[in-house]
């Protein structure tokens, strides 16, 4: 093992099965392949080289006919795998019809091939995470809607804050999300173009025959990409930004992870990941529920946003064609890609069954004798006599409460001269006590989310 997205053991974890293909030495070989055939059969059509040499070339762009162990020693030998690829598909037109094979790469360079051949994995891969992407959507939408009027304790510091509710918790990452995949719509127009210019880019090798552009324009068509402006060899915004863009939304998931690992807490028990016979057992300790997924959450977040500055070195590239920085994408680009696939289907399953427990939520929001409610009572005694006055007044009442839980916060507040000067009654201080009725507008937003993600 190399990696652990190549791992027996540990590649379901760090890794998918459909993200792995599109990154594997055959499905980008069938690109490259992708790339020769489209190349001849525009070329013939535009009658740059015969069409019967078309025709054969396009036949053979099949990767079951390459010899992957010779594509392995020659690009060992050469340094990139293109030229050795070219030679065996010249090889096999020429057996069918010798000097046929010879029109096949017309005008390319082994750049034009690997980059568009990146440009389609980068295009099969963003098609995973938008599928991901609206399962996520669907998944949140459901639970904010459910429990948008739970309460539950908000955290600030990681302590008690104010009251809201877990639908508003749930509204917020929806919200997120909903960004992520909007921002996944922009980028496509930017990421999904063709490199096709030749040598240096300015498409040389073909500009005799007066139809460079047009060349470059049908094929762009005929492999569905966008034909470029200009020639972006050593230009890799485009990379970078995908790398970018996968940083965000596993940053958002791990977000997510971090909270419900501290939800899962036993002091705390207020959510849990979806329960499995054995998962997240203990080898030692067989009370134990370990987090399973919101650890490998997490785990990969942290190491794609480490990969994706990489592919912001790599944008720094000498002249026309680089030396060095161009190969960091090829190390890096598979890892961050397979990674981010991950950690979207482990955070949609982490949704679909998560434990949500309100009881708990409620039992939390009494932990502290009713100063979660303080902000509420202070901002009700501040209308009568003034908010510093209440908030210092209030402030000293809750130190007292949390020094002697016996008597609760109403208690105190209603025996305080000062509070009883105000002439706020008992049952208007139960009800500013009342962590249930300080919620804001936790509910309202809910919907105002929901309503704008469908």
């Amino acid at each position: 093992m190399t990696a652990v997205t190549d791992s027996i053991v540990f590649r379901h974890l760090f890794s998918t099965p459909q993200s792995s293909a599109i990154w594997s030495d055959v499905r980008r070989t069938q690109y490259y392949l992708d790339f020769e055939a489209a190349l001849a059969i525009v070329q013939a059509r535009l009658g740059i080289i015969p069409e019967e040499a078309g025709d054969i070339i396009k036949s053979k762009c099949m990767v079951e006919l390459i010899d992957m162990e010779e594509l392995g020693e020659e690009t060992k030998k050469i340094g990139y795998p293109v030229l050795p690829l070219v030679k065996q598909l010249v090889r096999t037109v020429n057996s069918i019809k010798d000097g046929q094979g010879e029109w096949a790469h017309w005008g390319a360079t082994t750049q034009d091939v690997t980059d568009t051949a990146t440009i389609l994995q980068i295009r099969d891969t963003l098609r995973l995470f938008s599928d991901a992407l609206t399962n996520i959507i669907e998944a949140l939408r459901d639970l904010a809607l459910k429990y948008k009027s739970t309460p539950m304790a908000a955290r600030s510091n990681l302590q008690q804050a104010v009251p809201m509710t877990f639908g508003f918790k749930m509204a917020r990452l929806l919200a997120t999300f909903d960004r992520h995949r909007k921002r996944l719509d922009e980028i496509l127009p930017r990421i999904l173009v063709l490199e096709f210019g030749g040598a240096a880019g300015t498409l040389a090798t073909l500009a005799d025959t007066g139809m460079a552009l047009r060349v470059q324009g049908e094929l762009a068509s005929e492999l569905g990409l966008t034909a470029p402006d200009i020639a972006w060899h050593t230009e890799r915004d485009r990379i970078a930004e995908y790398g970018a863009f996968c940083a965000l939304v596993t940053g958002t998931c791990a977000k997510f992870a971090f909270d419900v690992k501290l939800l899962m807490q036993n002091e705390v028990a207020e959510l849990s990941e979806p329960y499995a016979p054995h998962r997240g057992s203990s080898s030692t300790m067989p009370q134990k529920r370990n987090p399973i997924s919101t650890a490998y959450i997490t785990a990969i977040a942290s190491t794609v946003r480490q990969l994706s500055a990489a592919l912001f070195d790599a944008m720094v590239e000498d002249h026309e064609r680089s030396t060095g920085p161009w190969e960091i994408e090829w190390i890096v680009l598979p890892q961050i890609s397979t990674l981010t696939h991950a950690c979207l289907i482990h955070s949609l399953e982490l949704l679909q069954g998560l434990e949500v427990y309100p009881e708990a939520m409620m039992r939390n929001l009494e932990l502290t004798n009713g100063a979660i409610v303080s902000e509420a009572v202070m901002m009700g005694l501040g209308k009568k006599i003034g908010r510093q006055v209440a908030h210092d007044l209030v402030y000293d009442i809750c130190r007292e409460a949390a020094a002697d839980p016996t008597i609760s916060l109403i208690d105190r507040l209603a025996s305080n001269e000062l509070v009883k000067q105000s002439g706020l009654g008992r049952n208007q201080l139960e009800s500013l006590c009342n962590p249930a009725s300080y919620i804001g507008l936790s509910e309202e937003m809910v919907l105002k989310v929901v309503n704008n993600t469908y």
